[in-house]
């Protein structure tokens, strides 16, 4: 059985349920604090948090997890226009029977703090704190970077920090060949990356250059890996003015380890 819930103080606002797929239709608005609590007999899903929400292909190792609406303070203006406001929101829940091979890092239902719906990107800085430069950011399925600030700009802001660092769990094993980054590119506002580093949870370990660019830069990660996370770090700045080096979209290509 397949079950959504939204949840208010703790208390079941509304529910939907089904055999294998649930849609839930709430006519009312959301309130500060509000949670949406699905639950599945499926580990491998596709959820719809919101009709303003591109869909996620997503990993669930409990069966479950409950989904904490962006509201309040400067949390929506990570998303786009219309989510989860106005008084009519449809959310959905269908199991994923698709292994073929993909960006597996993709996940616009991603959130900061602890969660149990993978993949799931966190990092060592995020400017300010504020939400459109977290790091869930570069996994939303967003590719647009030719601006800063509010959607569909949202990036992983590193405050001018050195030491920099993301990482993206992806909650279980895959096997990857291949890396995409899209640098944020708001120049001259922004700086960028020359060369950077990924080392993978099974040892290796690779340094690859990148340039000042719009568009897709593809990394090619030499093989098959079998991993659970990998870590983007040692990233070097270029010789420009500007203190705003930040990273759009992370890609990661393979598919689920049989």
């Amino acid at each position: 059985m397949t079950t959504i819930e939204l949840l208010r103080g703790g208390e079941v606002l509304a529910s939907a349920q089904g055999e294998r797929e649930a849609q839930l239709l709430y006519r009312g608005q959301y309130a500060l604090g509000d949670e949406l609590r699905f639950r599945t007999d499926d580990t491998h899903v596709i959820v719809q948090v919101d009709q303003a929400v591109k869909p996620a292909r997503v990993y669930l190792p409990e069966k479950a997890f409950s989904y904490r609406l962006p509201l309040g303070g400067i949390d929506p203006a990570a998303y786009a226009p219309g989510a989860f406001t106005g008084d009519l929101h449809l959310c959905t829940v269908r199991p994923d029977e698709d292994n073929s091979y993909r960006n597996l890092a993709r996940n616009p239902a991603d959130q900061r703090g602890g969660v149990t719906c993978y993949p799931h990107a966190t990092a060592n800085v995020e400017t300010r704190d504020e939400s459109w430069f977290c790091a869930r950011n570069t996994i939303d399925g967003e590719h647009i970077a030719c601006g800063h600030g509010p959607w569909p700009f949202g990036s992983w802001g590193i405050g001018a920090r050195t030491d920099a660092e993301l990482t993206l769990d992806f909650g279980r094993t895959v096997e990857v060949d291949r890396m995409v980054l899209y640098l944020r590119a708001d120049f001259p506002h922004d700086a960028y990356w020359v060369s950077g580093t990924v080392t993978l949870d099974d040892g290796a370990e690779l340094t690859f250059p990148l340039e000042g660019i719009d568009g897709a830069q593809p990394i090619d990660l030499g093989g098959l890996h079998r991993i659970r996370t990998l870590r983007l770090h040692r990233l070097i700045k270029c010789d420009n003015p500007s203190a705003f080096p930040a990273l759009r979209q992370i890609e990661v290509y393979g598919r689920d380890a049989e």
